[in-house]
């Protein structure tokens, strides 16, 4: 059998597994929401699937699964629940910094092959070179993130760190400009860089610069705050974490600039635009969660018959253009995002993505978002009070789309950045 034949039946193989759990997901969502996280008998059994490890290669624990059938499974969960779908992708794309670890902390983390693992990419804390008691090499690392999805149920969690040497000087060798944004670590095509470049205009200055990295904590190593009382994604514990002067031995702090040195720096996936590889899952969710919508409101509809109608909702003729309108909008959605994936994937068998793949992609993805919410209301609208109940997936579907749709990978500012490049030759477009 050949390679791409294989991952065709293991992609295949996934997905059908990802529609099995469906009934599973929306019979647990109250439980999932009060919850405020992933119940972890749920987590451990999603992990068990194969779930979170679905993207990085097989050397390094996953599965190897194309960027476009990942963003499949991720729809096809969200279709169950948004929030389970929402932490194994979180789970998925944090072990992308796997490829930096050496290779005996990689085994250390694998040692239970279906780990749960999260991450913050965002460089909130510091790691300063420090002797540990014993003497070893290690850092103190220091920060605050926000935004931890996943994070109640993993057993490895990564934040993003800016890395000095014990005299506050860079630990690489490599010269580049600071970076305390979400677009440092990328270069100008998008890619990794890893250099402290922050796409937005950070506080710059001369001199040596921070390198950037990440951080694998144990759950013991950080204090894991409840702060997620939030109206939607309730179910994906994405709570803030603290780490308080932390030493962590120095094969714990894994330098982003240490995947181009790297032998994976010619697979594919390393290829892929980093901003368009972590937001396209957003994209899908929101599809999965459109069309359950749909599927939703004509099953509703077949039996309903509102107050004051002897008809069923499903023989008015206004219903009937509204779920053909939201049907093709779907589709036309969902078809452009995995155009756009497919096109980027192709690419990156070859070489690194040009800007107008680069802004394709992530215009494409904050679209199915923003199309996907558009569906997703007028269809709690179609049904009237069915919806406004906690036992209906509808208000649910809601609540979690307008909370995925805050997220500032997926937000309208995405397509003012794309939309500046039509217009500035020289804009910079390092966030894309």
């Amino acid at each position: 059998m050949s390679s791409a034949v294989a991952d065709e039946a293991a992609g295949d193989k996934m997905l059908a597994l990802a529609a099995e759990w469906i009934p599973t997901l929306r019979e647990r969502s109250v439980e999932i929401d009060s919850l405020r996280q992933m119940p972890q008998d749920l987590a451990e059994a999603l992990a068990a699937v194969g779930f979170y490890r679905t993207l990085v290669p097989p050397e390094l624990g996953g599965l190897g699964l194309p960027p476009a059938v990942v963003a499949e499974i991720s729809e096809v969960l969200a279709r169950g629940n948004a929030s389970a779908a929402w932490c194994t992708f979180i789970g998925a794309t944090s072990q992308i910094m796997f490829a930096a670890l050496e290779p005996a902390q990689l085994a250390e983390v694998l040692e239970q092959p279906d780990v749960i693992t999260a991450g913050v990419f965002a460089h909130s804390g510091t790691a300063t070179a420090a002797s540990g008691p014993s003497g070893d090499d290690g850092y103190i690392v220091s920060g605050r993130w926000a935004w931890a999805s996943g994070s109640h149920n993993a057993a490895w969690i990564s934040a993003g760190v800016q890395i000095d040497s014990d005299d506050g000087t860079r630990r690489d060798g490599d010269d580049g400009g600071n970076g305390s944004g979400d677009d440092a670590g990328r270069g100008d095509d998008g890619t990794w860089d890893g250099t402290g470049r922050d796409g937005d205009g950070g506080a710059g200055g001369d001199g040596p610069q921070p390198a950037l990295g990440r951080a694998f904590f144990r759950p013991d190593d950080i204090d894991l705050h409840d702060d997620w009382y939030t109206s939607g994604l309730r179910g994906s514990g994405s709570s803030t974490f603290e780490a308080h002067n932390v030493w962590l031995p120095a094969s714990r702090i894994a330098y982003e600039r240490s995947i181009l040195k790297s032998s994976y720096a010619a697979e594919p996936l390393y290829r892929m635009p980093l901003f368009g590889l972590l937001a396209l899952p957003i994209g899908a969710i929101a599809l999965g969660m459109a069309r359950a919508s749909v599927d939703e409101v004509i099953d509703v509809a077949k039996s309903k018959v509102p107050q004051g109608s002897r008809r069923t909702l499903g023989q008015r003729p206004a219903l009937h253009s509204a779920v053909a309108v939201a049907d093709t909008e779907v589709r036309a959605a969902r078809t452009l995002l995995y155009a756009c994936i497919d096109a980027a994937w192709e690419r990156a068998q070859h070489g690194l993505p040009d800007l107008e793949l680069r802004r394709d992609l992530r215009t494409a993805t904050t679209h199915a978002m923003q199309t996907s919410l558009r569906v997703i209301q007028s269809m709690n609208a179609a049904v009237g009070g069915t919806a406004v109940f906690e036992a209906s997936p509808l208000q649910r579907h809601l609540r979690d789309a307008l909370t995925a749709s805050a997220h500032f990978m997926v937000a309208m500012p995405v397509m003012e950045l794309a939309g500046r490049t039509f217009f500035d030759p020289d804009a910079d477009t390092s966030g894309l």
